[in-house]
């Protein structure tokens, strides 16, 4: 039998899309949420994995996104505005920051980290941007994934 188990996570991020012309090419920050599923074989106990391990393992990546600006290296713009204020806080991705995007690569990271529970055989990363769209992203665990993509981050000391 396998079952499943949910996590919410929240954070508060700014991004643009320098490609979109109805408005989202313009800096504006979103409060977002990420609801991580995991699909699996209960162990002796009945845990699918235990919600304070899912956390140990989100909350890193929550807490660089949180109140940064999520910039795709390919924005020039706002790269070359960063490089001019070090102390500000930055992520930087090698891809848009569409909320499909960010979903996929959330997936990614925490597929490499999941992939130690033999018992897990499917993840599921729901991104919410608004209260009413979300992306949403579903990876089997059972395989191997190659690595995820890199970010790097600059932030205030």
């Amino acid at each position: 039998m396998t079952m499943r188990i949910a996590k919410e996570f929240r954070w508060e991020m700014a991004h643009r899309l320098p490609f979109h012309t109805c408005g989202c090419q313009n800096l504006h920050g979103h409060s977002y949420r990420a609801v991580i599923t995991l699909e699996g074989k209960p162990d002796a106990q009945g845990m699918v994995l235990d919600y304070i391990e899912l956390a140990r393992l989100v909350e890193p990546i929550i807490q660089r996104l949180d109140h940064a600006f999520l910039c795709s290296e390919d924005d020039t713009v706002m790269t070359t505005f960063f490089r001019q204020h070090p102390t500000l806080k930055v992520v930087y991705v090698p891809f848009p920051s569409t909320a499909e995007n960010i979903a996929r690569w959330l997936a990614e990271q925490l597929s490499v980290s999941l992939s130690q529970y033999p018992n897990l055989h499917r993840l599921w990363v729901r991104v919410h941007e608004t209260e009413r769209t979300f992306a949403e992203v579903s990876l089997p665990l059972s395989v191997q994934h190659h690595e995820p993509e890199s970010l790097t981050t600059q932030k205030s000391a």
